[in-house]
């Protein structure tokens, strides 16, 4: 069996946890059936790794439409396989098309959705419409849906009431473990880091649904000694990227102790930056299930994060981190319970390494690629 999977992201191009679920669940499978890749960007020299960008007739256009573009070149160019496999809307018509030239089954991955994202629009304009329809079309025409949680699953079924919730299967995002482990954090002495002192860390995209001016406005209450290492770049747009400049230089002429890294680190810094952090906060408004969560508690760290979509599934509220509740219509109180969250775990240490260890434990045991991958075939098999 061949199998196409058809991304937006691929290493070493990877902005987010799309990127990250590609990259391992393509590494695991391979160990069990032929996989061929189909990506954006620029040209890769892995064998089975093909790459599109969009038309070139098409260059002042709406970045919507050049997307689709590039799915069109796609599907035209994906030869020979067994089954198509999109994640994300960026390559769900890609996926669609390359299954109705070819008799095959089209499965879709949902990382994400786009009618719980309207913030796009502000990077979209009306490509967010165009965006919006890629993806319902291609779950409702898809053989299958793969939902990252069981959070993920309900909100597919309630955004798109057409999809048929037998064909919806719950796999989990995963960890390799042996990869995001405990270990040294040189990285933290680079940056200025006090070791002396506790840490509280961040990582992601400067993004609406991140909450990175929550965390910003939280740590305006972090007690004195916590330190806040932002690993916070790729910015939405150019309006997200001053609002954030503007908390960072406003908490910075508050306290010291304020670290942004804004360049893409490398997989072994993140690791290093979880590795030194007495704690990881994740303050994500909207969040299907969170990698960066197991990321941090893989390499044995706790987590203080926001309680919205498959974030409970990942973080076991009083066993390997905090839960804080988002209420979009009460942000303040969000800010300031995040903030309690961080300060009443820093200052209880035995609670603190608990979790830490139970965090650890927790991703090797439930959150296996290999299982993962083993899953993902399983649902090809059925369909072909």
């Amino acid at each position: 069996m061949k199998a196409g999977i058809f991304s937006k992201e691929y290493p070493p191009e990877i902005y987010g946890g799309a990127g990250v679920h590609v990259a391992e669940l393509t590494r695991f499978m391979r160990e069990k059936i032929d996989v061929d890749v189909f990506c954006m960007g620029a040209p890769r020299q892995e064998d089975d790794v093909y790459v599109f960008g969009p038309d070139p007739e098409l260059d002042n256009a709406n970045g919507a439409l050049q997307t689709l573009s590039t799915g069109l070149r796609m599907a035209h160019g994906a030869t020979g396989l067994d089954v198509a496999h999109s994640h994300t809307w960026y390559t769900g018509l890609a996926g669609h098309l390359n299954a109705q030239l070819n008799g095959i089954p089209h499965v879709v991955t949902a990382h994400s959705l786009e009618p719980h994202r309207p913030w796009k629009r502000e990077q979209l304009a009306g490509g967010y419409d165009v965006s919006s329809w890629s993806e319902r079309n291609a779950f409702e025409y898809a053989d299958a849906v793969i939902a990252v949680s069981a959070g993920m699953k309900s909100a597919i079924l309630e955004a798109y009431p057409n999809v048929d919730q037998d064909k919806v299967h719950v796999v989990l995002n995963g960890i390799d473990t042996e990869l995001w482990t405990p270990g040294t954090s040189d990285v933290l002495d680079e940056i200025g880091v006090d070791r002396t002192k506790p840490v509280a860390s961040f990582v992601g995209r400067i993004t609406r649904q991140k909450g990175v001016k929550h965390l910003l406005k939280a740590a305006r209450d972090f007690d004195t000694d916590v330190q806040l290492v932002l690993c916070a770049g790729a910015p939405d747009t150019p309006e997200i990227a001053a609002e954030t400049q503007e908390l960072v230089d406003t908490l910075r002429a508050e306290r010291e102790g304020v670290f942004w890294v804004e360049e893409m680190l490398s997989r072994e810094k993140i690791q290093q930056v979880y590795a030194g952090s007495d704690l990881f906060v994740c303050p994500s408004i909207y969040e299907p299930l969170g990698i960066v969560n197991l990321e941090a508690m893989a390499c044995q760290t706790a987590v203080v994060a926001s309680d919205v979509g498959g974030i409970p599934e990942v973080v076991v509220d009083g066993h390997t981190g905090t839960l804080v509740h988002y209420d979009p219509n009460d942000e303040e109180t969000f800010e300031k319970e995040l903030a309690a969250a961080v300060n009443e775990l820093i200052a209880d240490k035995a609670k603190l390494a608990a979790f830490s260890a139970a965090g650890r434990k927790r991703t090797v045991e439930k959150f296996s690629w290999a299982a993962i991958a083993d899953q993902t075939i399983d649902i090809y098999r059925s369909l072909i």
